[in-house]
């Protein structure tokens, strides 16, 4: 039997449910709106009907601040920071020097990133 076998058989199971407990839920969920569905969201921005640029109401389209493009670049940074990490955490001994040193300039980069994002304010919930 092939290896790759079992993994797309998972794979496909994987994707089977996904598809089908979107239609489900598409199907059996309920669709009345309720008070806490008119709430803003959690980011704190008024729901409109028409979000998208162009629409009645938002000719110019809706600008997001600067502080939310820092959050996900903070966020980014640091779960690719960790993905990068973990790999090289279980293969330390075999990488040698070579994989201390290439791991030391990654997180010299990852640090720089971190230096701008502290500096323009990403981390501060003012």
């Amino acid at each position: 039997m092939n290896i790759e076998v079992p993994a797309l058989v998972l794979g496909a199971i994987a994707a089977a449910f996904a598809v089908f407990s979107v239609v489900m839920a598409a199907l059996v969920g309920p669709k009345r709106a309720n008070r806490a569905k008119l709430e803003p969201y959690e980011c704190g921005i008024e729901p409109t009907p028409h979000a998208i640029a162009g629409g009645p109401g938002n000719a110019t389209g809706q600008r997001f601040p600067v502080k939310y493009y820092l959050t996900a670049m903070l966020f980014i940074i640091f779960d690719i920071e960790i993905v990068f990490l973990y790999p090289w955490a279980v293969h330390f001994d075999a990488l040698g020097l070579f994989g201390l040193a290439a791991m030391a300039l990654f997180i010299v980069n990852v640090s720089v990133a971190y230096a701008y994002e502290w500096r323009r304010g990403g981390l501060s919930w003012e």
